[in-house]
């Protein structure tokens, strides 16, 4: 993975920890956005860990060029943030990154999310998710409502349900508990809504989702 965070006491903390597992090796660092993206193409790490504000290019326009690059495809992006409420955390998220954590997240639970997104899940809690598309909501109701992207159609009503649980942050497990169906079914779901509407993983569904008018303002408990 690579840690790219303009702060390099921050990157050292994080390389000491990961470097410590067996499963996760640390291949590069960047302490600015234009690194960070020529580490990663160097590199093709599974997991880049990107800092949002840093010098020169930010941590957002380096989420953007990884995630819109077809070579890095299979590199996964986590927005690491001071605050869950960053103010650009939604648009990080709309440009390709897989989720986020906040820099006071303790040391398991950076392992453990390092690990999900590296497996291909969202890194979103269900009340981090509500937080931040709570206000990217508020923010859409006072412009003009979403419109219904046309690739929604191309949806089954068993596969648009189950995009809707994923933006409330449920994993596999638990849109098989609510919809009483196996988990396996409930990947297979998740994974062909993922395919029709060409989204990189969870995160960009959570997106979508909201964006579509799936989701609004109060359809999700506080």
């Amino acid at each position: 993975m690579v840690l790219a965070d303009d702060q390099a006491l921050v990157r050292a903390g994080f390389r000491a920890l990961l470097d410590a597992e067996p499963d996760i090796d640390v291949v590069g660092e960047a302490a600015d956005g234009l690194r960070a993206v020529e580490v990663v193409r160097a590199t093709r790490p599974d997991v880049v860990l990107m800092d949002i504000r840093m010098p020169g290019v930010d941590g957002l326009e380096a989420t953007r060029r990884i995630a819109s690059d077809p070579a890095l495809a299979g590199t996964k992006v986590v927005i690491l943030t001071t605050f869950e409420l960053d103010e650009y955390v939604f648009e990080a998220l709309r440009t390709g990154a897989s989720g986020f954590l906040v820099k006071d997240t303790e040391p398991v639970d950076l392992l453990r999310g390092v690990r999900a997104v590296a497996a291909g899940d969202a890194l979103l809690s269900p009340s981090v998710t509500r937080r931040v598309i709570g206000s990217f909501t508020a923010a859409a109701a006072r412009g003009r409502p979403p419109e219904p992207p046309r690739e929604l159609d191309q949806l089954t009503d068993r596969e648009r349900e189950v995009m809707v649980l994923v933006a409330e942050g449920l994993s596999n497990d638990e849109i098989a508990a609510r919809l009483v169906i196996s988990p396996a079914t409930a990947k297979t779901h998740v994974s062909r809504t993922m395919i029709k509407l060409g989204a990189r993983d969870r995160a960009q569904l959570v997106v979508y989702a909201y964006e579509a008018g799936l989701i609004r303002p109060g359809w999700l408990a506080t």
